[in-house]
């Protein structure tokens, strides 16, 4: 396989977004569904509207998400679309959908030893074209969350996530935190779920485009409400067609970096084998950990 193109910029900026969307040079047309995380209530590291509502208006895209397995503000699509409105997702662009509050559906996990199946939010199938717009950071159980983790946790339905989460054995949200897995299971299950996610889009000729913006990076993801403060500076904004090449790149732009908190974000990713997405992700045949990274 051929080195994937990265696009990157120092510029975490509305403008910045826009360049680097248009140097992956996928023009995303029709229903667009852009998937962010809307963060939970009292999370700070969400992505921003300064940063996102210009292209979001630009594309007049739609933000796409899916309530939460775990209980907390945004488990009821009710009550997540007041975190999301709360949180300025609700006026930019088309608006904002959550995507399971009207149901799933299944989809098949070709290549899997842990998923036969992948749930997602029923809305998912509104689109035509969508952008993976993820914020880089740590995270308690992955290790870390970027591209990789909003295509499969993401866009996972809340029992879709309970099945991803407990590795296939049951995806009632109220069962899968007791169940035993090998933490590796639980990576290696995640990589499961977004591969479905683009063999679906493949296969129904829907394209995605992968964008993660890595700024306000801590060790705990914006789905915990006491989210932490940042351990190390921001890096820059990362673009791909390859979601496995962006994550890799992300990755090891963290490992290049020497401060203080750099061992805290890198504790936080080899302690629960985050590293091993990428891996096992190429392996499934979703993308490449090669790549050549050009800066704009």
């Amino acid at each position: 396989m051929e080195k994937a193109k990265v696009y990157f910029t120092k510029d975490i900026s509305a403008e910045g977004l826009k360049k680097i969307y248009e140097a992956i040079g996928v023009k995303l047309t029709g229903n667009i569904g852009i998937k962010v995380s809307t963060g939970e209530r009292g999370a700070k590291g969400y992505l921003k509207a300064e940063i996102i509502k210009p292209l979001v208006d630009e594309l007049n895209g739609t933000i796409i998400e899916c309530n939460t397995a775990y209980p907390g503000a945004r488990n009821d699509a009710k009550e997540h679309m007041k975190v999301a409105q709360e949180h300025g997702f609700v006026d930019m662009g088309n608006g904002i959908e959550i995507m399971d509050g009207i149901g799933e559906f299944k989809i098949p996990v070709h290549k899997g030893k842990h998923l036969k199946y992948d749930l997602i939010g029923e809305g998912f199938k509104h689109y035509d074209s969508i952008l993976n717009l993820a914020h880089g950071k740590g995270h308690a159980m992955g290790g870390f969350g970027a591209n990789l983790k909003n295509q499969s946790i993401g866009i996972a339905s809340r029992n879709g996530k309970a099945y991803i989460h407990s590795c296939g054995q049951t995806d009632d949200p109220d069962k899968c935190w007791t169940c035993k897995y090998e933490q590796r299971d639980f990576i290696e299950s995640m990589a499961e779920a977004a591969t479905a996610v683009a063999d679906y889009l493949k296969e129904n000729n829907k394209p995605i485009v992968y964008i993660t913006v890595a700024n306000a990076i801590s060790v705990d993801c914006d789905c915990d409400a006491h989210q932490g403060d940042p351990v190390i500076a921001d890096i820059g904004i990362f673009g791909s067609v390859d979601p496995v090449a962006n994550d890799q790149a992300f990755i090891d732009a963290i490992w290049r970096t020497h401060e203080e908190g750099t061992k805290d974000i890198q504790e936080r990713i080899d302690s629960r084998e985050g590293r091993h997405i990428t891996e096992y992700a190429e392996s499934l045949g979703l993308g490449t950990t090669d790549y050549e990274l050009i800066e704009i």
